[in-house]
C-alpha cells in the first residue's frame, strides 16, 4: 500500500500513474492534468511571501477554523484573510 500522506503523496501517486487503491489514472486525466502543470510552470511569480501564503490559506482552511486561521496568519506577519476568501473557503460563515 503506498504511503497517502504528506504534502508529495499525490505528486509521487501522479508519476508512477496509479492511484493509492493501485487502480490505474486514465491517460486522459494524466495528459491534462501535464498540460495544465506545463502551463503553471511557465507563470510568473508574484513573489515567495504571496506564494506561501496562498498555500497556507488554500490548505490551512481545510484544517482550521477561520476564527484560529485568521489570527495566525497575521501573527505570522501575512494579510489577514480577505472578505473573497472567507466567502470562497468558508462559505461567508
Amino acid at each position: 500500500m503506498p504511503d497517502t500522506t504528506g504534502a508529495d503523496a499525490v505528486d509521487i501517486a501522479i508519476a508512477r500513474g496509479l492511484d493509492f487503491d493501485g487502480t490505474a489514472i486514465p491517460q486522459a486525466k494524466l495528459d491534462l492534468y501535464q498540460q495544465v502543470m506545463a502551463m503553471e510552470t511557465d507563470r510568473q511569480r508574484s513573489g515567495v511571501s504571496n506564494t506561501m501564503r496562498s498555500r497556507i490559506v488554500r490548505i490551512g482552511v481545510k484544517h482550521l477554523p477561520q476564527a484560529d486561521l485568521d489570527p495566525m496568519l497575521i501573527a505570522a506577519g501575512f494579510a489577514p484573510l480577505k472578505d473573497k476568501e472567507v466567502t470562497f473557503y468558508y462559505g461567508g460563515k
